[in-house]
């Protein structure tokens, strides 16, 4: 489906783009009272510098009138005229002009040469696109990183549906600014959103991709966990998993602004509200936009270091709960069956029924009983199962689902919460080839490989469709207290995003599979 499109209204300028360094030798464009964007000039001969190292400037509609902007409209953008190599390396085409910005252009991407295979090439005939993405995203980083420990500051506990509700509005308006028709989409605990930016060829497949807002943090804990930013990385609640990711997106698009471009075809993001308690709602708007699409980007973190995640775990989580019977643990001992006790043994003998290759039991939850002189009535247990392969991920849950009670009078039920298929390595990876090119074009080098987590994206892997996670910021610690993004890897993630969302993809699938 496509996205249900919000009331026309004219948006504010992205939190990412309307904190960056602005240049103040160009004139300025205003549209409805707000100045969006500006656009960086790349380094010359005669100064022999670049915005990057400027001062961080706040846009205002009350800005100098020699400052240069790009202007943001949903589903189109216009970018203000400038001489400076970035944007000059364009193919430029036919003048925009609206009520309030005369004399604007706007700039488009020439179709790739093929390459030796027959493949449009990243950036063949696009000589000035890797300096201009290089060149504005390092400009933008800082803004990116504010908008991360922003972001994080907003507590999005799995399961609270006001504070979700809340990041969920302020990420909307981020990504409206960008030029996104944005959908609340209700969920029994927080709205998820889907989004969607109109590309420049229509009748292409959609570009997915996943991401999600909740954290695994409770409310509170910025009171003594704060944000915070030292020796070059940024640490907090969720800085990693995922607001990183998220804010780099939003750095994404906003750079594509800045250049006067839309995505080459169209993109659509998914944000869900349950991602760290397995999606067990959110999956059905996932599943709803994998119809045609081309290829999924999740926003999870990369490896430690920066690799993509081409293959996945599958997860499931199980709720054990043990039935038992009360009686006074003095007086009546013998009158009770002890859940608590039932329950400790079922989770030795659980331990000996994980036993495939690849397979990991985590007892993440425990609970039960009510008071020391009482034999508990009831207990509970919540586990976390790692699976690598399909076939060990079913055995285990039929051996799971076949337990029964050790204890006379004990009933003992198995109850799956969530559970995510596992997304195998595959040995050709033509996705991950197209993305490894543009990262070298761009100066990096990246690879991929497989990862022991789960996530959204192990539901389109594991079917075949062309899928790549780890877009997101990179750094490491996620779930735990030294969780941190690196602050130098941002730039570098915002350019490979934007490029990816610019250039052509390649065939990523052979005609014979759809």
């Amino acid at each position: 489906m496509s996205p249900q499109a919000v009331r026309p209204v004219t948006p504010a300028a992205s939190p990412v783009a309307a904190a960056t360094p602005v240049p103040a030798t160009a004139p300025a464009a205003v549209v409805a009272g707000t100045i969006t964007a500006p656009v960086a000039p790349t380094p010359t001969a005669s100064t022999g510098s670049t915005t990057a190292n400027a001062p961080a400037t706040t846009v205002n509609a009350n800005a100098a009138s020699t400052t240069t902007v790009t202007t943001m409209t949903a589903g189109a953008t216009t970018a203000a005229a400038t001489t400076t190599a970035a944007t000059t390396a364009f193919t430029p085409v036919e003048p925009t002009r609206t009520a309030a910005t005369t004399g604007t252009v706007r700039t488009a991407l020439a179709p790739a040469a093929p390459d030796s295979e027959g493949q449009p090439g990243p950036t063949a005939a696009l000589p000035g696109l890797p300096q201009a993405l290089s060149t504005r995203a390092r400009t933008l980083a800082g803004a990116v990183r504010r908008r991360c420990a922003d972001l994080a500051r907003i507590e999005s506990p799995s399961g609270d549906a006001p504070r979700l509700d809340a990041l969920a509005e302020e990420l909307a308006a981020g990504f409206r600014a960008t030029g996104a028709t944005v959908h609340r989409e209700p969920g029994p605990a927080g709205d998820h959103l889907v989004l969607q930016w109109e590309g420049r060829d229509e009748s292409l497949p959609h570009l997915l991709v996943v991401g999600h807002h909740d954290t695994v943090w409770p409310a509170g804990i910025l009171t003594d966990w704060p944000v915070t930013e030292q020796d070059g990385t940024l640490s907090g609640p969720g800085v990693v998993d995922m607001k990183g990711g998220l804010a780099i997106l939003e750095g994404a698009f906003a750079l594509l602004a800045d250049l006067g471009q839309r995505p080459h075809r169209t993109v659509r993001l998914v944000v869900v509200s349950d991602e760290e308690v397995g999606s067990p709602d959110g999956r059905r708007l996932v599943e709803r936009q994998l119809r045609d699409a081309a290829a999924v980007l999740g926003l999870e973190p990369p490896h430690p270091d920066g690799r993509l995640k081409t293959a996945r775990r599958g997860s499931t989580r199980v709720r054990l709960t043990v039935t038992g019977r009360e009686a006074h643990a003095g007086n009546d001992a013998a009158d009770g069956v002890s859940a608590v006790d039932e329950l400790v043994d079922q989770l030795v003998a659980v331990r000996g029924l994980v036993s495939f290759p690849g397979t990991e039991l985590n007892a993440g939850r425990i609970s039960g009983g009510s008071r020391a002189n009482v034999v508990a009535g009831r207990a509970e247990a919540e586990l976390g199962l790692r699976f690598s392969t399909t076939e060990a991920q079913r055995r285990t849950l039929d051996n799971l689902a076949r337990l029964t009670a050790l204890r006379p009078g004990a009933r003992v039920r198995t109850e799956v919460l969530s559970s995510r298929p596992a997304w195998p390595e595959r040995s050709a990876n033509p996705l991950l080839r197209h993305v490894r090119s543009l990262a070298a074009v761009l100066g990096q080098q990246l690879d991929g490989g497989p990862a022991g987590g789960a996530g959204d994206t192990n539901l389109p892997g594991s079917r075949g469709l062309p899928t790549l996670d780890g877009f997101g910021a990179v750094g490491g610690g996620a779930h735990a207290r030294h969780e941190h993004i690196r602050i130098d890897q941002l730039a570098p993630r915002i350019a490979l995003l934007a490029a990816l969302l610019a250039v052509p993809l390649p065939r990523l699938r052979d005609r014979s599979e759809g």
